[in-house]
């Protein structure tokens, strides 16, 4: 049972709690620097996204847990970033501001019949993304489109001018007056 003790071995109370800090200031720093990336990062990867994410993860792994390679040290990192993110995502529900701020808010890139500059531009979509979506819904002309929409989660929203007007009213919890 030689195996053992190298499974079992774990580093000193001051190396775990260095790889727990470490994780936290590289997790909450990626939020910030994906945040200010923008919404179109979050959406359906290109190939030079994916290529981003994969050289993100291999730059910051070994500033996670430094030389540490113990199972343990591997375990808190993962418990820091399930926590912390466990944490921030609590937070960004209850402060909203906070969720404006990280999360965003839906950017109009068409509407009333003329393309929206602004939202393009802050979105860093070009036009050939957005006919791209367009396509997608099954549209070929932006003649053909009442709006469209960067929505948060990076999707585009497209709704066609002979779309019909449906009016909803939904009730979430905690939102009932």
């Amino acid at each position: 049972m030689s195996w053992l003790p190298a499974i079992l071995s774990y580093p000193a109370p001051a190396v775990m709690l260095g790889i727990a800090v470490k994780t936290l200031v590289v997790y909450l720093l990626l939020v910030v620097a994906l945040r200010l990336l923008g919404t179109r990062e979050l959406g359906e990867l290109t190939s030079y996204d994916f290529v981003f994410v994969v050289v993100i993860a291999n730059a910051v792994q070994n500033a996670l847990v430094g030389g540490d390679n113990t199972l343990i040290g591997g375990l808190i990192s993962a418990a820091t970033l399930i926590a912390t993110n466990f944490a921030l995502t609590a937070l960004i529900r209850r402060v909203p501001a906070l969720q404006s701020r990280l999360v965003g808010e839906p950017i109009l890139l068409y509407g009333d019949g003329q393309l929206h500059q602004e939202g393009m531009r802050r979105s860093g979509l070009t036009i050939d993304e957005l006919m791209t979506a367009l396509r997608e819904h099954g549209l070929s002309t932006l003649a053909e489109v009442s709006f469209a929409v960067l929505e948060v989660d990076g999707s585009i929203s497209v709704v066609p001018k002979d779309s019909p007007v449906l009016r909803t009213r939904r009730r979430f919890r905690g939102l009932r007056a």
